[in-house]
């Protein structure tokens, strides 16, 4: 049989047997703080754990295990900060409605807690049914009622009572069948423990808890702790009290940190409740995030205060995760969000904060008395400065649109970057790497991004840049047509944004040379390019020609060849395009000139073996003030080697 891994949260109002009935269904009492005994009720999270068999499939026997971890919630109004700190990263509710008591405000604001939070599978527990035996099938009717429009809506209701023990082997049963249709917690290979219970062991250390999801951390590896950036690494792991060399997604687990302490109410180093537990390759915190803000259709027509319109400007409470931080909100287009309304927004933090795209979250008032709203990250490393800019808004209006589509997030996060390396596109995200390279294989074929190599980038900014990269090696054509091409050092300082990513200048130099130009040497010129002298040294270039062609192995000197300036430029120009060629500095000869001496030298040295200096003269046919630079030449480019006062002819030559 195969172990699958899910947390489950207990969910609803205040003394409605949230505790009682997860110790009944485990054995395992959740309230661990003196005060919740003394008082009776949950203050902070509790935690459980249950294994449950899959639905029998072949021979009536199950094929997986459950494990479910448990969450147990306080359901009094003072404490839904720590509600919400539990059910951030679940995957089935216990929702629990007491029937003598029936629907209450807690159990309301809890449902659209669970709402906002994405949780879209649940088990309603009706307990305390020995209370209101005979009216039960009126109590179920009116909470199916008020789930009607709910994610819940379909949910089962199950009668239970820990008095009698009433159902709860159907709460298991529902609870399993719920789970058999549920898919397990993605492994994205992106692992993060939202910090929910810090302690100090003696002779262990500091150990923290939390909900595991997005990937697999392993005993020894290395960590961070976000948002304070700082590294730790796992000494050891547990699942469910028990050590563990590596712990799946979808685990409570417990992590040993050595030399991190606790943080205390005041700050300072260390970790705390709120904080993550990842990865340093995935990025860092940021002060403020785009997102998408949503108010319950719920509270239309409501008298509730949680009711009143979210508006621009407001200082809020933001639950994430296992933490919650004050925060103003800016609306981009709207000046409130009423009941059934949605808005693009950012939430502005007094200090960085730690999330990915995807991420859901809760906004309360600034006072902890109301949930206001709820929503989801569109970009977690928001620029305040850019939040109103027209091409901003396109990328947030794209993934408001579409916020569990791949590729929108993809094509959004291309057109904001221009270019990105591939192995960091949308790391802070909840989307695996599988997900998002197919949607930059389906964006190429769609002509939406161009990838090269560790490189993708907007297709519509990649053509930009090559069509400016292009206009500048032809304006120094047109400018200087003697010249082979563009420095490519002068390229690379016309075009300054490519200097924000590694590798991009040099993935634009390969695209352009894949496509009508070539690198020649340090110059970048199109292919057809051929250097010609400008027209004021037309003139002076033909007759330099004609000089070194009149007499092609005995060329007049430098000095006497180009005794001014317009010469010299002209002779450079011969030089540079390889017409002519310079042995040491008082030489020029024709580039045909040179190539025949040289192959009359080759043949010499291989009819004889060696030659000197005055055999070879006479092979060439030219004079001693030629030949000495024409073989110093030749011993330079590796063709002959002087041994003595004899030539030979390497090897290679």
């Amino acid at each position: 049989m195969t172990a699958k891994h899910f947390i489950l949260a207990t969910a609803g109002h205040v003394d409605h047997g949230k505790s009682s009935l997860v110790k009944a269904l485990t054995g395992i009492d959740p309230d661990r703080l003196p005060e919740e005994k003394a008082r009776g009720i949950t203050i902070d999270l509790g935690f459980a754990h249950l294994e449950l068999p899959s639905p029998s499939t072949i021979d009536h026997q199950p094929s997986s295990i459950f494990h479910l971890g448990i969450v147990d919630v306080p359901g009094h109004e003072d404490f839904v900060k720590n509600m919400v700190a539990g059910v951030g990263s679940i995957d089935l509710a216990l929702f629990i409605v007491a029937a003598d008591d029936g629907w209450m405000p807690q159990t309301e604001e809890h449902l659209q807690i669970l709402t906002y939070l994405g949780v879209a599978r649940a088990v309603v527990a009706l307990t305390k049914i020995d209370l209101a035996e005979a009216n039960e099938a009126e109590v179920v009717a009116a909470i199916r009622e008020k789930l009607t429009g709910s994610p819940f809506a379909e949910a089962p209701i199950v009668p239970t009572s820990v008095v009698s023990g009433r159902g709860l082997d159907e709460l298991k049963t529902a609870l399993r069948d719920v789970l058999a249709d549920t898919p397990p917690p993605s492994d994205i290979g992106k692992p993060r423990l939202p910090v929910d219970r810090v302690f100090t062991l003696h002779g262990i250390g500091t150990v923290v808890t939390g909900t595991l999801t997005g990937g697999i951390l392993r005993r020894g590896q290395a960590v961070v702790i976000q948002p304070s950036g700082k590294a730790t690494r796992v000494r050891c792991l547990q699942n469910h009290n028990q050590d563990v060399e590596a712990s799946p997604p979808g685990t409570r687990t417990a992590i040993n940190l050595p030399d991190v302490g606790a943080r205390g109410a005041d700050a300072g180093e260390g970790v705390a409740r709120g904080d993550v537990v990842t990865l340093a390759e995935l990025g860092g915190a940021s002060d403020a995030f785009d997102v998408l803000l949503e108010k319950s259709a719920r509270l239309i027509d409501s008298k509730a205060s949680a009711a009143r319109p979210l508006k621009d400007g407001t200082l809020v409470r933001v639950h994430l995760g296992s933490g919650n931080w004050p925060a103003r909100v800016a609306l981009l287009d709207q000046k409130q969000v009423d009941p059934g309304q949605r808005a693009i927004a950012q939430l502005r933090f007094e200090a960085p904060v730690f999330a990915f795209a995807g991420d859901r979250f809760i906004v309360r008032d600034w006072a902890e008395q109301l949930t206001l709203a709820g929503g989801l990250v569109l970009d977690p490393d928001a620029v305040r400065k850019r939040f109103h800019a027209e091409q901003r808004k396109r990328l947030l209006e794209i993934r408001a649109q579409a916020p569990a589509d791949a590729s929108a997030f993809v094509r959004s996060q291309l057109a904001r970057e221009g270019a990105t390396p591939r192995s960091r596109l949308l790391l802070k995200s909840r989307f695996s790497a599988p997900e998002i390279e197919a949607a930059l294989t389906q964006l190429a074929a769609d002509k939406q991004a161009v990838l090269a190599g560790d490189l993708v980038a907007d297709a519509a900014t990649w053509r930009q840049l090559r069509q400016r990269a292009s206009d500048a090696i032809d304006a120094e054509h047109r400018a200087h047509p003697e010249r082979p091409g563009l420095a490519v050092s002068d390229l690379r300082a016309s075009l300054p944004e490519v200097r924000a990513v590694a590798g991009l200048f040099e993935a634009l130099v390969a695209d352009l040379c894949r496509n009508g130009f070539r690198q020649s040497g340090v110059a970048i010129q199109r292919a057809s390019h051929r250097p010609a002298l400008p027209p004021h040294l037309q003139a002076v270039g033909a007759r330099l020609r004609a000089t070194l062609a009149a007499k092609p192995l005995e060329p007049p000197s430098r000095k006497e060849l180009a005794p001014d300036a317009l010469c010299q430029q002209a002779l450079r120009f011969l030089i540079q395009t390889g017409e002519a060629v310079e042995l040491g500095q008082e030489i020029v000869l024709q580039a045909e000139a040179f190539a025949g001496a040289t192959e009359a030298i080759k043949k010499f040295l291989r009819e004889r073996g060696k030659a000197t200096a005055s055999d070879l003269r006479t092979a060439v046919g030219t004079s001693r003030r030629i030949l000495i630079p024409l073989l110093e030449r030749l011993d330079k480019d590796g063709v002959t080697l002087r041994q003595g006062d004899s030539r030979l002819l390497r090897a290679k030559g």
